[in-house]
């Protein structure tokens, strides 16, 4: 299965490189007022709902574009066809495809693929984490001011008042860096990666991020919501290795207290 899920994953990036070359003002749709939808996030989730439903017919999709195919099977794969929407119309390589299975309410399977860069992560549960072929684990940084972490704003995007503003000036004086790459898939991969030791967001949706948790997961990495507990993305979302998650929720929990998460 998760050969048939990579080069599932692969077909659909060449698709998204070449839709990326010829993509015009005319390709763009606004969902609100910050965020937009392109044909070609379209023409991939169409791509991949068929080939899964061609090779699982029985099997249940949510993907962001359209939405849910049903059934009682017990498996359901969750899709994002381009996570960083805004990264793909800028012509910048910080997109992906997320593909993860999820059983029985559980995430088991996970593939991100970032077209531009060449980048490749997958992971089944038990069974380890890897970037082209290469196993990978978090990085084993301990204090936070030697942790260089990533975070999004989806939520500024969204208008809400309650947003990650306050959380980013509090933590990043606290750090040794912070990037933003626009993609909460790449965030998670990069933490499994040990390229970043952290990240938070608040305002995702499950396609967003559930490939990146399995991967994350099997990399030896912890996943939570904002206070610890395991509603995310309702309530955030926080990763990292065990001790910095620890570090990173200290200062989360209480944000999460005093707002309508």
């Amino acid at each position: 299965m998760i050969s048939f899920i990579k080069n599932l994953a692969l077909d659909a990036g060449r698709i998204c490189l070449d839709g990326q070359k010829q993509l015009t003002i005319h390709d763009l749709e606004f969902k609100s007022a910050k965020d937009i939808v392109t044909s070609i996030d379209k023409e991939v989730e169409a791509f991949l709902v068929k080939a899964l439903l061609d090779r699982y017919p029985d099997h249940g999709i949510l993907g962001e574009e359209y939405g849910a195919v049903q059934t009682k099977s017990g498996f359901r794969w969750i899709i994002d066809p381009i996570d960083g929407t805004t990264s793909f119309v800028h012509q910048l390589p910080f997109y992906s495809i997320s593909i993860a299975l999820e059983k029985e309410g559980e995430m088991v399977l996970g593939v991100v693929y970032a077209p531009a860069l060449g980048q490749l992560f997958y992971a089944e549960k038990g069974k380890g984490a890897f970037m082209d072929g290469t196993p990978i684990h978090v990085s084993g940084t301990r204090e936070l001011d030697k942790a260089v972490m990533a975070t999004g704003f989806a939520c500024l995007r969204a208008g809400w008042q309650n947003n990650n503003l306050p959380i980013f000036n509090e933590i990043v004086p606290q750090l040794r860096d912070i990037r933003r790459f626009g993609s909460a898939a790449l965030d998670l991969c990069y933490t499994a990666l040990g390229s970043l030791d952290g990240f938070w967001e608040m305002n995702l949706n499950i396609y967003d991020i559930a490939a990146g948790i399995v991967i994350l997961k099997e990399a030896g990495g912890v996943v939570t919501d904002f206070t610890g507990a395991q509603q995310f993305p309702q309530k955030g979302i926080a990763a990292a290795n065990k001790r910095l998650h620890n570090e990173l929720i200290r200062i989360l929990a209480k944000y999460s207290a005093s707002s309508k998460l």
